[in-house]
Parts: C-alpha cells; sequence; structure tokens
C-alpha cells in the first residue's frame, strides 16, 4: 500500500532510496528553528490540527475551499485540517491576550495541509516554522521579526551570498492603488495581480491592470525604483545597526498574496534563484479582529519558513550534517553468562546519560564488533571473567584504539565522565 500523494515518509538514515524522507534532517531543523527561537525570546505554543472551516473562509472567502482538506464531522460540524497557522494563533490570542504581557512574542512548528497541485518545492503537507510577534506596532517589531529570520537560515550555514530577504510593504501598495484606482473594492485583486507578476505572462498581466485602468509600465517602473517609505527604511537602518544590511533590499516585486497583510512584507529568496520563496512574511494588524468579530483588536506580525524548500537549499548547497545512528557506547556480551551484569552495566551507562546500544539476542563476536562500527560508537565495553567473582570492566576508545581496565563499574562511570560527552 502507497502513501498518499503529495505525503511523505520520514525514515532513519541511510534512506532506502531517494523518494523518501530523512527523520534525522527533520529533526535536525526543528532543533535549530526551535534553538534560534528561543535565544530571541520567543516561547513555544501549538494548536489543533483541525479547525472550523468558517476560521479560513472568514479571512479568505469561500474559493480557498478548493485548497483545503475539509470535511463533515460526526458532530456534523463543517471543519478543516488547518492549510496555515496565523489564524489559529489569532483565534488564540483573541481570547485570551490578557493573561500575556505584550508584546507576545511566540513560535510553532506546526504541519500544515493544503490541497493543491504538487511541484517543486510545494506538496501537499510540510512542516512549518512560525513565528510572531503581537500586541507590538513599531518598525522594532518588524526588524526583530526579520533579524530572526535571518539569524534562523545563518544557523543553518547560510551566508548573505546563498539569500536575500526582499522587503516590500503592502502599505505603499495600497497607498499606490488608491492614488490611480476610484473602485477600492477591487484592491485585493490588484494585489494578486502583482504578487503573480513574476510567475506570469507580461501580457496576462498587462491585460488585467488595463482592467483595473493601470499602467503596466508604470507599475513595474514603481518596483523597479524601489525608494524606501519612511517605514522601510526605519527597518533598514535597524537592521544594518544588527549588521544585517547585506542580507536586505527593498523589492516591491514582493506583495504576499494572502489577503490579510496591512504593512511590511518580505520574502527570502536563494540568490542563485533555483528554489521557490525559503520564508515569507509581514504585518497583519487587523486579522485578531476579523477573527473576534470586532472584540480585540492586536498589532501583529509574523513570518512563515517551511521545510520542504529549506531542505532542498540545504542538500544543493551541500549544509546538511552527516547522521548516524546516536550510540556513543556499544556493549559487546561476547560471553552469554554475563549478559546480566552486562544489563546492570547498560542500564547504568544510560541514567548516566551516555547512549547505549547492544545485541538484543546472542550475536557472535565479530558480528557485535562490526555493528559497533556501523553505528560508528566512540566506545566499546565489555565484562571479562576472572578466576574470583570479580569481572574486568573493559571499555575501548573506538577512535585510539586504546582499551581501559576498570575493577568496578563505579570506575568505569567515573573515567567515562572525565571525557568528552
Amino acid at each position: 500500500m502507497d502513501r498518499l500523494p503529495g505525503f511523505r515518509d520520514f525514515y532513519p538514515e541511510p534512506l532506502p532510496h531517494k523518494d523518501v524522507w530523512s527523520s534525522e534532517v527533520r529533526s535536525y531543523i526543528f532543533n535549530t528553528w526551535r534553538k534560534i527561537s528561543l535565544r530571541y525570546g520567543f516561547r513555544e505554543y501549538d494548536g489543533p490540527p483541525l479547525e472550523p472551516l468558517e476560521l479560513y473562509t472568514l479571512k479568505s472567502g469561500d474559493e480557498i475551499v478548493g485548497q483545503l482538506y475539509n470535511f463533515v464531522d460526526k458532530g456534523e460540524r463543517q471543519i478543516s485540517l488547518r492549510p496555515e497557522m496565523t489564524p489559529t494563533l489569532a483565534r488564540m490570542v483573541a481570547a485570551h491576550h490578557g493573561n500575556y504581557r505584550k508584546p507576545i512574542k511566540w513560535f510553532s512548528i506546526p504541519q500544515l495541509f493544503r490541497y493543491e497541485r504538487q511541484q517543486k518545492g510545494r506538496l501537499r503537507e510540510h512542516f512549518q516554522l512560525n513565528a510572531d510577534i503581537m500586541g507590538d506596532d513599531s518598525s522594532g517589531a518588524d526588524s526583530e521579526i526579520i533579524a530572526l529570520a535571518i539569524d534562523v537560515l545563518r544557523a543553518f550555514g547560510l551566508t548573505h551570498e546563498d539569500f536575500v530577504i526582499r522587503l516590500s510593504s503592502r502599505s505603499a501598495w495600497s497607498d499606490y492603488f488608491a492614488r490611480r484606482c476610484s473602485d477600492q473594492e477591487r484592491a485585493y485583486e490588484f494585489y494578486q495581480i502583482i504578487d503573480k507578476l513574476e510567475r506570469e505572462d507580461p501580457e496576462v498581466s498587462r491585460q488585467k491592470l488595463s482592467q483595473l485602468n493601470l499602467s503596466y509600465d508604470e507599475v513595474t517602473q514603481f518596483i523597479a525604483s524601489g525608494e524606501p517609505t519612511a517605514e522601510l527604511q526605519a527597518i533598514l537602518d535597524n537592521l544594518s545597526a544588527r549588521g544585517l544590511a547585506d542580507f536586505v533590499k527593498i523589492d516591491y516585486g514582493v506583495i504576499r498574496g494572502l489577503a490579510y497583510y496591512t504593512g511590511p512584507v518580505f520574502e527570502a529568496f536563494d540568490r542563485k534563484g533555483k528554489f521557490r520563496a525559503i520564508a515569507g512574511g509581514g504585518r497583519y494588524d487587523h486579522l485578531t479582529q476579523l477573527i473576534s468579530a470586532g472584540k480585540v483588536q492586536i498589532p501583529s506580525l509574523g513570518f512563515g519558513m517551511g521545510d520542504v524548500v529549506l531542505t532542498e537549499l540545504l542538500k544543493e548547497r551541500g549544509l546538511l550534517p552527516e547522521f548516524s545512528a546516536p550510540a556513543e557506547i556499544y556493549s559487546l556480551i561476547e560471553d552469554e553468562s554475563l549478559r546480566l551484569q552486562t544489563l546492570t552495566a547498560i542500564q547504568a551507562f544510560r541514567d548516566a546519560g551516555y547512549s547505549t546500544d547492544y545485541a538484543l539476542a546472542p550475536l557472535k563476536a565479530d558480528r557485535q564488533f562490526k555493528r559497533a562500527l556501523e553505528l560508528k560508537a566512540r566506545w566499546t565495553f565489555r565484562l571479562e571473567k576472572r578466576e574470583t567473582p570479580e569481572s574486568v570492566y573493559l571499555l575501548k576508545d573506538l577512535f585510539t584504539r586504546k582499551e581501559e581496565r576498570f575493577g568496578s563499574l563505579e570506575q568505569t562511570l567515573q573515567f567515562l565522565q572525565t571525557q568528552p560527552h
């Protein structure tokens, strides 16, 4: 039986074939996301993978339903697997924001689902780092969230030669549209056209813009000018003070397709242009008001960074570490009469924090040693019988091939604690 199209199996290394994904790579990415987010003072949260369908149609209209895994549950409720995390966050914060000091700085690593056409860098499920700041409308919050996105990517070994943050402003585009079109009800239609400019045939975009009485040439000229607004300049100055200026450029070609964005927006792209956006986000100051039916309004901003494109980029740049089974000590049981005594030592090693493995059933000594090498264990441990009731405790460093002899388990543990762990 095969897995569903667009979904992934995650196997331990070494991978059986190229069409499956590495669970070690996934853990490495999650751990890095979590480490840098915590370093920035963000707190981790989570929410349910199932939400009321209305949570998504409320902000995006019924047209989004075609992109969702939605169904009627046994309680006759219209529900959906979550396609994004921000509406869940807005719902949670709107309900209990009074219990938290502002600004609220939270992150999550949800699995998200979209029923859409598969293509390179986009599947029907993926994991994503979501990081958001709520309750702060200053440009300092925008700068902080962008700096976090930059430092997350830097933590994987990527430099300013590998990626760039393309910074834009939904406010700037809103002002542009307001000055040139009297029908403000069509603003979102305009934003969708701008969002697709780089991916769509210029003649198609020209025709769509003409239906709004807008000039394609004027639009592209505005993008090419790249003049930062005051709010964008404040962000640039902030990031420059951190030494991050080389990672950011003004690019009005970015507008972000989601309807709820209200201010600065940004996307991270690899500079070679081989992949889809690595990350994207921006300010969405009215979403909590929409979700709470007008009861709560909290200025908010954040970004999402998916694992699919990031993994492909790190592979292409050769930045993924080598992964092996986590065995620091492999215990050899060459004499089955010593198995129970060896298990006592194995448990003591594990209790002391050392990853330890051994053959669960009787196995020839050479096959046990081969397994230790396969696991790239640092040490082998074995017991040796004496004529007296006591045993000799032998610990061999597989890197130096030097073997240490001890008269007790306590002495063995004391020695291990003096070694790099």
